[in-house]
């Protein structure tokens, strides 16, 4: 059943919606939805009271460590985190609370995959993948085909997405996260082709980013990949400045009436109880 996974973006120490094809722009060039002024602790515990489990909290960019380890402390054991990570700081992620480490650009030095670091991080984890998420994070060509984007998004590595590349990841990582890089953002609709192609290709759970505009793209991705593909929404969420979507109330009329639900958590930790 298609899942509707929350995040937390972080951009210099605050919490931000980006149009995600300019991250690598200068400042005057960067596109910027939405600043919170909230910290992100506030979004943890937003999630942990709403019981939305499965949120990857991601780290664009440098400035943005003491934002996180906030926002995993809010929620220990429930948040995902992902910008920066490699075989020498992913267990202090998990030691801080994380529950999964993200990585993309690590494994891609120089633009090319690297199976040796792919194992490193894996053996930092004690070999154990389920503490690990590999985001497969892409941009499209001109000739359809899908490629991974690291740096920011801005640099095209050597692996192509598809079934075969798909394949030799998944013994390595409990799942996969892709944004759609060149929709992220945008609000402009979902990379129809690239829900349809993961839901082939992909036999653990995987989440889709990129292009969210409002409940019905939930309905749209279930549909697309037959409930096998998550979806994250940002830009188009109200506490992200958004007008698509009006938060948890929304989304439990979608599990009501679509058969789409939230990824739900364990009960929120006792230390919150009291923002109930």
């Amino acid at each position: 059943m298609t899942r509707f996974r929350p995040c937390i973006d972080l951009h210099a120490g605050q919490v931000k919606q980006i149009v995600g094809g300019t991250l690598g722009s200068t400042t005057s060039e960067l596109r910027t939805n939405f600043v919170s002024p909230h910290p992100p602790a506030h979004f943890a515990r937003l999630y942990c009271d709403a019981g939305l489990g499965g949120a990857h909290v991601i780290m664009l960019g440098p400035g943005n460590r003491d934002a996180a380890r906030e926002a995993l402390a809010a929620w220990p054991g429930r948040l995902q985190i992902g910008g920066g990570i490699d075989d020498r700081n992913a267990r202090e992620w998990i030691e801080a609370g994380a529950e999964k480490v993200i990585i993309t650009s690590y494994l891609f030095p120089e633009g090319r995959f690297s199976q040796e670091r792919l194992d490193a991080v894996l053996a930092a984890l004690d070999g154990d993948e389920s503490k690990l998420v590999i985001d497969l994070s892409c941009r499209r060509r001109d000739d359809g085909t899908w490629w991974v984007a690291m740096n920011k998004w801005q640099t095209m590595a050597d692996m192509q997405i598809d079934q075969d590349s798909i394949r030799k990841l998944e013994p390595y990582c409990s799942e996969f996260l892709v944004h759609a890089a060149d929709n992220e953002g945008l609000q402009r609709g979902i990379d129809a082709d690239l829900v349809r192609r993961l839901a082939e290709w992909c036999s653990i759970p995987v989440t889709y980013a990129g292009g969210g505009r409002d409940v019905r793209d939930l309905e749209l991705v279930r549909q697309l990949s037959h409930g096998k593909v998550d979806l994250t929404i940002g830009s188009a969420l109200d506490c992200f400045g958004g007008g698509g979507v009006k938060g948890k109330y929304i989304f439990l009329r979608a599990e009501q009436e679509h058969g789409v639900c939230y990824v739900r958590g364990p009960s929120p930790p006792t230390a919150h109880s009291s923002n109930k």
